[in-house]
């Protein structure tokens, strides 16, 4: 387990420097500036602006020197938002988008673990039929359609929940909601197809043989076989979350950390932009490392094949 735990780790940091790497050339490389405007700036005022912000030196150099930053936890100055550091935004927007996230994926694994347990113990009934046929819904319907039809519904027409901004546990309900309703219905199905994929596992008629209640064979030889499909899924679905919030930011107008990426890459603020590529890549790569340590641990063979 220690011998997978580095090799893991170290593919972790290779992915993280290789992606900062990138954004950062393509940042640099992409037209405008982040002194351009509507007004041009007279060339001696933009020229000591370069300066300032080390604009002036080459770009392997300022590359050098970002990463130097980088190792010491300093993810710049913002060239736009000259009153904040982009550690003063990230430390603003992270913990909103992190909540909104957070609750969001644990909305789809309780809810979606529940629905395809429930389906899956029974197949071709009719609350299978039924629970299935929710689940083609939620797919179907993309979260930039999900979240303006809630507002309108409990927001705007029954006045229930507030449509926007921050301040009380009522403005984190709606947009959790509207960004974990397609993961719920993918780990519905998820579960639903492993749960009946074991049923037909003989060490489950063994059990039933030495006179195992149904819950106890549900608990100890169903659902922990049924998560490992659901446990693998944990990682890109935290990565989908984690970015997807960026819509539901917009929409339910959270100052989350989305909004500064947005507002970072039309106004060409290199640092702001790096620095929220820089902590959502942390906080990805380190969610697929633990989702891949939980499922080695889970399932011994995933130890042995490495």
């Amino acid at each position: 387990m220690v011998r997978y735990l580095l090799i893991r780790t170290g593919l972790t940091l290779l992915t993280f420097w290789l992606i900062v790497t990138v954004v950062f050339f393509l940042m640099r490389l992409a037209p405008g500036g982040p002194f351009d405007g509507e007004r041009r700036l007279p060339p001696e005022v933009e020229t000591n602006l370069r300066a300032a912000y080390n604009l002036d030196k080459s770009l392997p150099q300022q590359y050098i020197d970002y990463l130097g930053m980088l190792v010491r936890g300093d993810l710049g100055p913002s060239f736009r938002q000259k009153d904040f550091s982009v550690n003063e935004l990230v430390a603003i927007g992270l913990p909103v988008s992190l909540t909104i996230g957070g609750l969001a994926l644990i909305i789809a694994t309780t809810v979606g673990i529940a629905v395809g347990l429930r389906a899956g113990l029974s197949p071709g009934s009719r609350k299978d039929i039924a629970l299935m046929g929710l689940t083609n819904i939620g797919i179907a319907l993309p979260t930039i359609i999900v979240a303006p039809l809630l507002v309108l519904v409990f927001g705007v027409t029954l006045g229930w929940l507030p449509t926007g901004g921050v301040g009380s546990f009522s403005h984190y309900i709606l947009p959790p909601i509207a960004l974990a309703l397609p993961f719920t219905a993918a780990i519905a199905r998820l579960t639903r197809g492993s749960v009946v994929e074991t049923l037909s596992q003989p060490h489950l008629k063994t059990a039933r043989a030495k006179g195992l209640t149904e819950r106890l064979i549900i608990r100890r030889h169903i659902f922990p076989i049924a998560l490992l499909p659901v446990v693998s899924y944990l990682g890109p679905a935290a990565t989908s979350l984690l970015t997807g919030s960026v819509v539901i930011e917009q929409v339910f107008e959270l100052p989350g950390i989305g909004r500064y990426f947005v507002q970072g890459a039309l106004n060409r603020d290199y640092t702001l932009v790096m620095g929220v590529v820089v902590v959502y890549a942390a906080l990805i790569l380190m969610f697929n490392l633990l989702v891949d340590l939980a499922y080695a641990w889970m399932d011994p063979r995933i130890r042995l094949q490495e």
